[in-house]
């Protein structure tokens, strides 16, 4: 199994959310992470918490500040996840830090970033989405804005963020011996995952509205139905032809009479479909589309998805302590 980070060491400081989500993804790529944790207090566990090595440590010791920096001279990169100015007051913020190891790379996960009116003020994810534009987007026409679990700003815009500015600072890092701060806002990035968004926004082509676009859910052939038995199946048929073979295997050829594309017809055309898929059951519906371009599949709840077919082959669950976990991803495989 290719581990493409073997013989990268981070050091984390333990938290909750996007940071620790950071550091299992470097621990899952291969790197050796050793997450520092309080004396006395038991580290939070679960997924976030795999593959680790754990060090206790009191931070108001002066002692323990001293082996918390010779950890952090003998590393790649430092990732935290406090609030601005925390790690400053502890003796160990980039400056200290730097002294010690100068190519380090110091990770910064934060909510609201490390400067700017709100940095100081706590908020959780549902905030920082709020103010990017995403969480506006996110829900049907007329509705309340959704809240898209903690995807978005936690983890997409948060944790992988980090990672991926990390990783960009350990390989300029290792070119120019100079370390730098990485300061990964979730602000940031959940307005940088709505780039394409904002694209179509400027060009014209997406309204400033829920459930009335192309991806929102908006389309009649790009969101969710509720079949007979309470179960939903997602239709993602963009493409004429997908769209096609969707609408024939529904048995409303009909339908292609209008064109896809005019908004118009969209609200007549989705109450048709959803007067057509209530008459099946879920299971029903996807052996009727298995093996075509339809673009159709089932909505999975979290105890179905391990046991769906493709995700057994490729292995994206693993079944440890009693429970399934998401495995790692991507996955690197050599050349033949």
């Amino acid at each position: 199994m290719i581990q493409p980070l073997e013989g990268v060491h981070i050091v984390e400081f333990a938290g909750l959310g996007p940071a620790p989500f950071c550091g299992m993804l470097f621990a899952q790529m291969g790197a050796r992470v050793t997450r520092i944790g309080r004396a006395g207090e038991a580290l939070p566990g679960g997924p976030l918490a795999r593959g680790r090595e754990h060090v206790a440590l009191d931070l108001k010791r002066a002692d323990d500040v001293s082996r918390a920096l010779d950890l952090i001279a003998q590393a790649d990169a430092l990732i935290e996840g406090f609030r601005p100015g925390v790690m400053e007051r502890l003796g160990l913020g980039p400056e200290a830090c730097r002294a010690r190891h100068p190519a380090l790379v110091y990770g910064r996960m934060t909510g609201w970033g490390q400067h700017g009116p709100l940095a100081h003020t706590a908020g959780h994810d549902i905030n920082y989405i709020a103010i990017s534009g995403a969480l506006h987007a996110v829900g049907e026409t007329g509705g309340a804005p959704v809240v898209p679990l903690n995807l978005v700003g936690d983890f997409g815009g948060g944790g992988m963020v980090l990672a991926f500015g990390v990783i960009a600072a350990i390989l300029r890092a290792r070119a120019s011996g100079e370390g730098c701060v990485v300061d990964a806002a979730m602000t940031d990035g959940a307005a940088m995952l709505m780039s394409m968004m904002y694209g179509f926004h400027a060009a014209g082509q997406w309204r400033d509205a829920r459930g009335e676009n192309l991806l929102d859910g908006g389309a009649p052939f790009y969101r969710t139905y509720r079949c007979r038995d309470g179960g939903w199946i997602a239709v993602g048929c963009i493409e004429p032809p997908f769209y096609a073979a969707f609408l024939k295997g529904i048995g409303a050829e009909d339908l292609l009479d209008r064109p896809q594309r005019d908004q118009a017809h969209w609200p007549a055309i989705a109450a048709r479909i959803e007067r057509i898929i209530v008459t099946r059951e879920r299971d029903a519906w996807v052996d009727a589309f298995a093996g075509s371009d339809a673009c159709v599949s089932p909505v999975l709840g979290l105890a179905e998805a391990p046991h769906h077919p493709h995700n057994a082959a490729r292995g994206a669950f693993t079944h440890a302590d009693g429970a399934w976990m998401p495995e790692c991803a991507p996955r690197f495989t050599a050349f033949d």
